[in-house]
């Protein structure tokens, strides 16, 4: 199904869709689908693809033009991001940059930041991963413990973060820490620091999940150095900022989830049919409840790009978060409930078999849907965001 598309973006999508099929071909088209945003197979061919991306002038679509971008509108891109996921072209590597850092730079960085960092995330010169969580200070990020010690031209920086996507790919990372530990309260007196990684002073370990995959890293800072005007909003303004960037997540992201689950669903149910445990009323109802599940995510996702692209709405905020919030936790149950058929539906060929296949997509649904109800924000978290700053609730 195709969402609704204005007379005047048909061209945009025409040769959206024009590139793709054209580009798409050889070793790209035999990794469609491959990887995720915490999924690295295939980073090699992955990051070639980007880079064909990048060459098509398809990367930061809503970005200036000084900068390297095409300074079109939020219509452009979620065009962009809808016929990019329904072509199922490989997972983008990126995503760090792209989607969060590289905003942030742009409401927050100075220009000379600007025009440091943004062509080279462009053009697919510099990977990034994000230095947030610690031990002890996941969901809880004003608890960080990381320091920062400036003297006359740089930052020292000692600590250590956890739960960084991609980190062992990254050269540089965005690194929240604490510059002013004696302020009373702990959101302030943070800092938010760009850090490069190929130094003495980092130690970036890679940790393998569930499905074998280094999805993320941890990462050891000793002494690492940064130079002193490497701080994005300025000092001491670190917890405003970073509130920001976990706020950049996109609606029109929500599309691309959806439409890839919808895909999950049509191979369970075309495996059911063929190994005849469709007949199983049990299976068969979980089926229907998995595919109305997954467009009961597109009516929500479609309310949200509304939201995104209706500039009068009076209450778009509201609305939108409320949208989002709602998407998201629904959509991290759901998959999980997902990745459970799908080894009902695939039997033991998911559990215990080896390589690639159908099979060994459902056994990596089912471990890594896991954590989706932790990462981008817990479902305890989005439940109290509804509550308190949708719903008005009180706080308990």
């Amino acid at each position: 199904m195709d969402i609704d598309i204005a007379p005047e973006h048909t061209d945009f999508r025409d040769e959206v869709r024009t590139w793709l099929s054209e580009h798409l071909a050889g070793e790209f088209a035999e990794h469609r689908g491959i990887g995720s945003p915490t999924d690295d197979a295939a980073w090699d061919v992955r990051v070639e693809w980007e880079r064909e991306l990048s060459a098509g002038n398809w990367l930061g679509l809503t970005w200036p033009r000084e900068y390297g971008g095409r300074g079109l509108g939020m219509a452009e891109e979620i065009i962009f991001e809808y016929e990019y996921a329904r072509s199922a072209a490989p997972a983008r590597v990126n995503t760090q940059a792209l989607d969060l850092l590289g905003p942030t730079l742009l409401a927050f960085g100075t220009e000379e930041h600007k025009q440091r960092f943004l062509p080279k995330i462009l053009a697919v010169e510099e990977m990034w991963g994000q230095g947030f969580s610690e031990p002890g200070a996941g969901s809880d990020l004003a608890a960080v413990r990381t320091k920062a010690v400036a003297d006359d031209d740089s930052w020292h920086i000692d600590g250590q973060k956890v739960w960084t996507t991609f980190g062992h790919h990254a050269d540089w990372l965005y690194v929240l820490c604490r510059t002013d530990p004696d302020v009373a309260l702990r959101h302030r007196g943070l800092s938010l620091l760009l850090v490069e990684v190929h130094q003495p002073g980092v130690d970036v370990r890679p940790i393998e999940n569930l499905a074998r995959s280094t999805e993320f890293s941890e990462c050891f800072f000793n002494d690492a150095r940064t130079p002193a005007d490497m701080v994005v909003g300025g000092v001491g303004n670190g917890w405003r900022v970073v509130m920001a960037t976990l706020g950049m997540e996109r609606g029109s992201a929500l599309m691309p989830m959806q439409l890839a689950m919808q895909r999950e669903v049509t191979d369970m149910i075309d495996a059911a049919k063929t190994s005849g445990i469709v007949d199983d009323p049990l299976i068969r109802q979980r089926l229907v409840d998995a595919y109305i599940g997954v467009n009961v995510m597109r009516s929500s996702n479609l309310r949200v790009v509304a939201d995104l692209l209706d500039d009068t709405a009076a209450e778009r905020g509201t609305a939108t978060t409320a949208s989002a919030n709602g998407s998201k936790l629904f959509a991290s149950l759901h998959h999980q409930l997902m990745g459970e058929l799908a080894l009902d539906v695939y039997g033991a060929e998911a559990v215990y078999g080896a390589g690639d296949g159908p099979a060994a997509a459902a056994r990596k649904l089912f471990l890594l849907s896991r954590a989706e109800t932790i990462y981008g924000g817990t479902s305890e978290i989005q439940r109290n965001i509804i509550a308190e700053r949708v719903l008005g609730l009180p706080r308990v």
